[in-house]
């Protein structure tokens, strides 16, 4: 990181951004072009997961090169400044890079789900049987994260 002093390396602070963030953003590489997507997600133990359908580009890529890169951000915040060159943008970041695959077992679909469903809601869910069989759930274990801070 080239401004060292704005480099987050403390690992309770990474997980203090992960934990405050709403959205959770996956770089894929489609044949040498980038695609991101932003995605709700749920958290645990440096793995992340994302539900999905069945069929559409993320998961094409991901068929193809399940190497990605997640990005998270939280606080936010337009820094004004005086002059045009003082203005810039409060925030923390983690990147982190992982490996995609799919989880199968119609229990873990049912745990990753409540990881997902715990970060925006509070109460115990019930899915069903159908539902659990058509959604996608993609688990990212990373590899390495790293954070940033400004403002």
């Amino acid at each position: 990181m080239r401004r060292k002093e704005k480099e987050m390396v403390d690992r309770a602070e990474l997980e203090t951004v992960i934990s405050e963030a709403r959205v959770c953003r996956m770089g894929l590489c489609d044949g040498g072009i980038p695609y991101i997507v932003p995605l709700c997600f749920g958290y645990t133990a440096d793995t992340f997961y994302f539900h999905c359908a069945a069929e559409g580009r993320k998961l094409e890529i991901l068929e193809k090169n399940p190497e990605v890169c997640l990005e998270l951000e939280a606080g936010v915040a337009l820094k004004p400044g005086a002059k045009a060159c003082d203005w810039g943008m409060t925030f923390r970041s983690v990147i982190g890079f992982g490996r995609a695959e799919r989880v199968e077992a119609p229990d873990s679909k049912r745990q990753a789900l409540d990881l997902i469903m715990a970060r925006y809601a509070t109460g115990a869910f019930d899915y069903p049987e159908a539902a659990i069989e058509k959604t996608v759930i993609i688990k990212v274990h990373v590899r390495n994260m790293t954070g940033k801070r400004s403002g």
